[in-house]
């Protein structure tokens, strides 16, 4: 039986049923369904006369956090089919063997309905300290008109922080809100200012409980865009409570390929970092602002938010910090597994987590079978791997520059924006100008894969 649409959605039903103890909702079933016909948000909701913003921020976004919990992967619309396919091919498509979960009832699964439960997701209350970043966070962010940078590659333990982080400062009676750029149509939010604005201010409103009031605020014809979004901030989003407000904004460098945008929309920030110093109602705002790379655009050194506040730079745990977390997940303090896997990993949180998850549950595994299979196909990072590898495949340019990074012995330089970008990916690792592999699984995958890159 082949993977098309209808076992797709038997997949995501049973997945989300073990899950969440639900299936999928109708509505997730048109975005799943235009998804899989490469329809765009847009689309979706005129065809079936939904709004454009509940679809691409509500339901959509929604669907793909589900989904990544209940698979155990990052799950996004370009690459929720190869994740979906993944989970059948595992648990239909292949026998029983190590690493999978046996069927005990079968030698083989037959039907969907057979399908074992997903891999088991993070504990999302662990949590390991990076002393002394929490306490300048936070005692940054208590000070009026505050600014804080949080940078990281991806799956680095920036949104674990930053909840962290907020946890700690709603305790104060502060109000926070906490947006991604992830949640944005790209094709439609980040080429147009004004329709970018009126999304941020949305969202930003919904996240704080309050009701829509921008067309009470708006007039891109009299004052224009950036005007009308500082007015509705300082007007009606400051002033309705005399509570300090902390606006994270993550994923910032989604808007680095879009100047139409990321020219006047990171410039109001910096003029609303600027305000706070001699208005008082503005003293009430504190942003964070997070990214994954470094910021390689084109800025005004004085119209910039990324040259003024309290820069923080996620490093990898240390082997302290990774035996903590492996007595966490309920590891002896002298347990033999955190040399091994900082040999292959690193201090990687999500990599680390990964292993120490999958030890956990498979106590026959042994280390020698873990390492054999971790940088194949068959290894529980099949699925990270692979969407690194589409990544690749859809920037052969990169790819290239990974290649050379991977076949040399020593750091290798890189030209600057392909040298963002796989940092930015979590790829490489920067010192300088120069680039090596982030850990030895990347450089023992991607030997055999980038061998036949184009």
């Amino acid at each position: 039986m082949g993977f098309d649409l209808k076992e797709a959605i038997k997949v995501a039903n049973q997945v989300l049923s073990v899950k969440s103890g639900r299936n999928l909702t109708d509505v997730e079933i048109l975005v799943l369904t235009g998804a899989w016909n490469r329809e765009e948000y847009d689309q979706i909701a005129a065809k079936h006369q939904y709004a454009t913003s509940y679809i691409s921020q509500d339901v959509a976004p929604k669907l793909w956090k589900t989904l990544s919990d209940a698979l155990g992967e990052r799950v996004k619309k370009s690459n929720f089919k190869e994740a979906l396919k993944r989970y059948w091919d595992t648990y239909l498509a292949l026998p029983p063997g190590p690493g999978r979960q046996p069927q005990p009832s079968a030698p083989r699964v037959t039907a969907l309905e057979q399908l074992p439960a997903p891999p088991p997701t993070v504990d999302r209350d662990r949590y390991v300290a990076r002393p002394p970043l929490e306490t300048i966070c936070y005692e940054t962010l208590l000070q009026p008109g505050s600014l804080v940078r949080i940078k990281a590659p991806t799956l680095m333990g920036k949104t674990f922080l930053i909840n962290r982080i907020l946890a700690q400062i709603a305790s104060q009676n502060y109000r926070t809100a906490s947006l991604s750029f992830e949640l944005a149509d790209r094709k439609i939010h980040f080429t147009d200012l004004d329709r970018f604005l009126r999304w941020f201010c949305s969202l930003l409103s919904r996240e704080l409980g309050l009701a829509n009031q921008i067309e009470e605020y708006w007039d891109e014809a009299g004052m224009g865009s950036k005007v009308s979004c500082t007015t509705y901030v300082e007007d009606y989003l400051l002033t309705e409570s005399d509570r300090p407000l902390v606006v994270c904004l993550d994923d910032v460098d989604l808007l680095f390929p879009f100047p139409e945008v990321y020219e006047d929309f990171f410039g109001l920030l910096r003029s609303w970092y600027e305000k706070a110093r001699t208005r008082p109602n503005w003293k009430k705002l504190r942003l964070v602002i997070v990214h994954a790379t470094d910021v390689y655009i084109r800025l005004n050194i004085n119209q910039s938010p990324f040259n003024v506040g309290v820069p923080i730079e996620l490093a990898e745990f240390t082997p302290e910090q990774v035996r903590r977390f492996a007595q966490q997940h309920g590891f002896p303090e002298t347990t033999p597994l955190v040399e091994p896997l900082m040999q292959l990993v690193g201090g990687h949180p999500y990599l680390l987590e990964q292993a120490l998850v999958h030890f956990k549950t498979h106590a026959e595994l042994s280390l020698a079978e873990f390492l054999a299979s971790a940088a194949t196909d068959s290894g529980i990072y099949a699925g990270h791997l692979r969407e690194h590898w589409l990544n690749l495949q859809e920037h052969p340019s990169l790819a290239t520059a990974f290649q050379t990074i991977i076949s040399a012995h020593r750091p290798v330089p890189l030209e600057p924006m392909q040298a963002y970008q796989l940092q930015s990916m979590g790829l490489v690792r920067l010192t300088g100008n120069q680039a090596e592999p982030r850990c030895q699984l990347y450089r023992q995958y991607f030997r055999s894969r980038l061998g036949f890159a184009p």
